[in-house]
């Protein structure tokens, strides 16, 4: 062999490899993909018994049915007149209540519209105040009982931006 066709064949051996590793990659991410959808999605475009998806909206109100043991029904909404049938068995996530946001992963039973999930995720929004920063803000006077944390948030961003200190401490809003 020729110092040439030496170095071709290195060359044509590397690119096997790497092709051979992103095939092998591509195809660990396709088992891995569970597409996202809102109830409003699936019924307009319905999915496949035993495709893995995830399903997220709201718990819909008064649809919390615990059965014995720890299995748990539930509806997801979106606010729309969509809702879709979950039922989950495990332990659910301490965030977990009606009218929460919710993102459940699973699939349809076969001849069926019930969800099976096999994880649940509560959300929380982006509003959220842990628990001892929201008594200190009660203990100092800034929290007004009946307003959320929402309108705290604005009330407080103002205080920032105005630049008071509270008690030698800025006081500043969650983003």
């Amino acid at each position: 062999m020729t110092r040439k066709q030496k170095r071709l064949a290195v060359i044509a051996g590397g690119m096997g490899f790497i092709l051979a590793a992103v095939l092998l990659v591509m195809f660990a991410f396709s088992q891995s993909v569970a597409y996202f959808y809102m109830p409003a999605d699936l019924a307009n475009t319905p999915v496949a018994p035993e495709t893995r998806i995830r399903l997220g909206g709201l718990v819909g109100e008064g649809s919390v049915v615990r059965d014995t043991g720890s299995t748990v029904e539930f509806a997801v909404t979106d606010g729309s007149t969509n809702a879709v049938k979950v039922k989950y068995t495990g332990i659910l996530p301490d965030l977990f209540r009606e009218g929460q946001g919710v993102v459940t992963e699973g699939m349809f039973a076969a001849g069926t519209n019930i969800f099976v999930a096999d994880t649940v995720l509560a959300k929380h929004d982006e509003t959220y105040m842990p628990k001892d920063v929201a008594d200190r803000l009660k203990a100092q006077g800034l929290w007004k009982e009946g307003q959320g944390q929402e309108a705290q948030g604005q009330e407080n961003s103002g205080k920032q931006a105005q630049g008071k200190q509270v008690q030698g401490q800025e006081v500043k809003a969650t983003p």
